[in-house]
């Protein structure tokens, strides 16, 4: 695209706001340099140029270097080049040549080289992009549904329809995502959580036979303000961030709230030797945590080589500016926080149990209505899941995995199980919050998927180029009796009824529930648990298996109703409150031995909305199981089992549920059954 300009004239203008604001008939342009001794802008008529049309030098107030460019509006590119001191000892690596992207850049556009490297003129290559906001929204609300009611659906954009078995007209984009909403709005999610969505460094070592492998999850941000160019649909430059907001609004119109999972930790700039593109040649000892003791070493929490700094006021306030440029421009509903560990580290690396930017963000004005899900650990062994502070932060609560993956397999806990049925009390409770800050989920995209989790016991990460010692090593999987796909009907019945239990638990635990997307149709990585570089058949969702495999489909999406219907399956308070309670019971009826390795366990929850009977049989031979006289005498209606053939295993929101007789439940191996008292239905 290109935009021929007459002689530009430029003004002062002001130091805020930070970034590339467009006013009329010109740009104001302002970017962060503490220790800067000149800041030059370099502006591209066209996109596609090696060489910059204007080069202009930015007045200063503060830390804060700023102009206005008269006739510079939305599709104009624009770098900087910034001089300061090189001074690795005292933590400054200013480089004058070094072409630098804005940390406030709303988009990019141009190709990124295949090795994120130095930026070059007068080679052509990535730019920022100049953007306008503006935007019809029409009459768009957003859902703001309450977390006790919410179901997420973690999915990534490019791979949820690249696949050619989609069908869509627009693949791999934020368009491509929207066309699938009428499926997304069948299943009953009620949010969908996007893997990382802004602009990235997608280099990948490449695989053991030499393919060229991609950074494909996007864990690696260079642009935080901006939607990755690549999921845009070719709409000319800057139409991603347009595309980005038409999906937002598509979604909300369907009642589906969107989360973006945010990666605040680190940047692709890497240690010392990393290429020099953002803000290391803006402020390096701002912007990342340096050793204290050897200022030109970076501390490393994210197994990235560096760091953000992100209590630092600097780097604190920018990180707050964008969540309020997502949810105020972008109309985002919520933030899953990337290693947000990291966020509870001070300037000198030390664990807080309460830094400014956590607090900051919990108690945000604006940010007021959205979800925040913290990742409450970091790669350089902090975990503080439990531990996040007040009642607005949620957390991924991998203890629930864990428990759960035990339980099924056969060599879990029957404690463990039931503290994670009923919210995870011994995590939460303590802290003043609820059952929904547990953020529950059985796979996600970092390890196996569902059908993965039940047909592998091993990674098998070949193919990511890393001999297989990438990938976690702690699976909790099993594959029943041969590794991988088998012809063998009692292997496939085995791993279908497992994957239903570990559905099942999901659905009736207390907690915010997250589904892999693909879960739900049997999608497989052929053993890969960590498909991080694998943009291809391996990671993408294969649009036949919704047909293949319909009786896994059809019971997810009966379990997301049965959970909407039911408000005890999703109550905002533990159970020895208000009134309410449960009750455990063995296989015969007793309370049961927490301190025995049984693998079988009975609840009956009585609840002011509904009265549940949960039978539980994770052991590998049939148990008859005693049943509790229904309350009010109508006796219990079979809602869930397990072991049953379809249709029969979940009743359906259409369907009546049977009539259980007052006997004990003959409950299969490896089966989980759900009764309700009278009629199945909730009292509200």
């Amino acid at each position: 695209m290109h935009r021929s300009s007459p002689a530009l004239a430029t003004r002062r203008g002001r130091p805020e706001p930070l970034g590339a604001t467009v006013l009329d008939g010109a740009t104001q342009f302002a970017v962060f340099s503490r220790h800067a001794t000149a800041v030059t802008l370099l502006l591209f008529d066209d996109t596609d140029s090696g060489r910059p049309s204007a080069s202009i030098p930015l007045h200063r107030t503060g830390d804060v270097w700023h102009v206005v460019a008269d006739g510079v509006g939305p599709g104009h590119a624009y770098l900087y080049r910034v001089d300061g001191p090189s001074d690795p000892a005292a933590g400054h690596r200013f480089d004058p040549a070094a072409l630098l992207f804005d940390p406030y850049a709303k988009a990019f556009t141009g190709a990124l080289p295949p090795r994120l490297r130095a930026l070059e003129l007068p080679a052509p290559g990535p730019r920022c992009l100049v953007v306008d906001d503006a935007f019809d929204w029409g009459d768009e609300r957003a859902p703001r549904h309450p977390l006790a009611r919410t179901v997420i659906y973690e999915t990534h954009v490019r791979g949820f329809t690249v696949h050619p078995s989609s069908g869509v007209d627009h693949p791999g984009t934020f368009r491509g995502l929207a066309e699938r909403i009428p499926y997304l709005t069948e299943l009953g999610v009620t949010a969908v959580e996007l893997l990382p969505v802004t602009e990235s460094d997608e280099y990948a070592p490449a695989s053991a036979s030499g393919e060229s492998l991609v950074n494909y999850w996007g864990y690696n941000p260079i642009g935080l303000f901006a939607p990755k160019r690549r999921y845009g649909s070719s709409g000319g430059p800057g139409s991603q961030v347009t595309d980005f907001k038409r999906m937002v609004r598509d979604l909300h119109a369907a009642g589906i709230e969107v989360i973006l999972d945010m990666v605040f930790n680190h940047s692709p700039e890497g240690g010392a030797g990393g290429p020099t593109v953002s803000y290391r040649g803006l402020d390096n000892s701002i912007y990342y945590l340096l050793d204290p003791d050897a200022p030109s070493r970076y501390l490393d929490f994210t197994g990235c080589h560096n760091t953000l700094n992100c209590n630092h006021p600097v780097v604190r306030q920018m990180i707050v500016d964008c969540l309020h440029y997502w949810t105020v421009e972008m109309h985002v509903d919520g933030f899953r926080f990337d290693l947000a560990s990291v966020l509870g580290r001070d300037r000198a690396g030390r664990l807080s149990a309460n830094t400014p930017i956590l607090e900051r963000i919990g108690e945000d004005p604006v940010l007021r209505d959205t979800k925040i899900i913290a990742e409450a650990w970091d790669a350089a062994g902090a975990y503080q899941v439990g531990q996040f502070p007040g009642e607005r932060w949620a957390e991924l609560n991998d203890r629930f995995r864990d428990d759960v993956r035990r339980f099924w397999r056969g060599d879990g806990s029957a404690a463990a199980i039931a503290t994670r049925l009923t919210g995870s009390a011994d995590l939460y409770e303590d802290g003043g919050r609820r059952p929904f800050h547990s953020v529950n989920f059985v796979t996600c995209h970092d390890g196996f998927t569902l059908r993965d989790l039940v047909s592998y016991a091993a990674k098998h990460n070949a193919a990511n180029g890393e001999d297989n010692r990438d990938g976690s090593d702690h699976n909790l999987s099993a594959n029943y009796g041969v590794e991988g796909p088998a012809g063998d009907p009692e292997i496939h019945a085995t791993r279908l009824r497992q994957s239903k239990n570990l559905l099942a638990t999901l659905f009736v635990s207390l907690g915010t529930p997250v589904l892999l997307g693909g879960d739900e149709m049997g999608r497989t990585q052929g053993g890969n648990n960590n498909a991080y570089c694998q943009d291809n058949e391996v990671s993408w969702y294969d649009w036949t298996l919704r047909a293949s495999n319909a009786e896994l489909v059809r019971f997810c999406r009966a379990l997301i109703a049965l959970r909407a219907r039911h408000a005890a399956l999703r109550r905002s308070a533990f159970y020895r409150e208000h009134g309410s309670g449960i009750r455990w019971f063995d296989a015969g009826g007793r309370p049961p031995d927490w301190s025995s390795g049984e693998p079988r366990l009975a609840a009956c929850v009585r609840d002011d909305a509904c009265d549940l009977y949960l039978i539980l049989n994770a052991d590998a031979a049939p148990c008859r199981f005693a049943v509790p006289v229904a309350p009010g005498g109508g006796g219990w209606r079979r809602m869930i089992d397990t072991a049953l053939p379809a249709p029969h295993d979940i009743c359906a929101i259409d369907e009546a549920a049977p009539v259980v007789p007052q006997e004990p439940y003959p409950a299969a191996p490896r089966a989980l059954v759900l009764l309700a008292a009278g009629g199945g239905e909730s009292r509200r």
